[in-house]
């Protein structure tokens, strides 16, 4: 027979709600991409000083016209929120850097324009 006690119950839901509001955190920060050229978008890029880049993850990319919602991975949590991010297109070329704060208008697409 299993016999809980008050602190396992205590331990169990604590552990409960750290998954939740874990869960929830990883999914609190996201952006949107609207790419209104005529090229697909092959790969995004981040960087708070414009010298070290990072690929972020859009899967098989965004397409002409497409939105995209992206959502930051936890590995960037302690990063700040302004942050240069450019696009890479399917034919080679890459869009101007364009400075963001990530962590404002999160509803508000990022355009990348031709």
């Amino acid at each position: 027979m299993l016999k809980i006690t008050l602190p396992h119950t205590a331990i169990a839901v604590a552990a409960i709600t750290l998954a939740a509001i874990t869960a929830h955190a990883a999914s609190e920060w996201y952006f949107y991409v609207q790419n209104n050229t005529k090229t697909k978008i092959v790969k995004l890029q981040v960087s708070e000083t414009k010298k070290d880049w990072g690929d972020f993850d859009i899967g098989s990319g965004i397409g002409p016209g497409k939105k995209e919602r992206m959502e930051w991975d936890e590995s960037t949590d302690t990063e700040g929120c302004d942050q240069w991010i450019r696009a890479k297109f399917a034919d080679g070329s890459y869009s101007e850097p364009s400075k963001f704060n990530f962590c404002k208008n999160l509803d508000d697409p990022i355009e990348f324009d031709d």
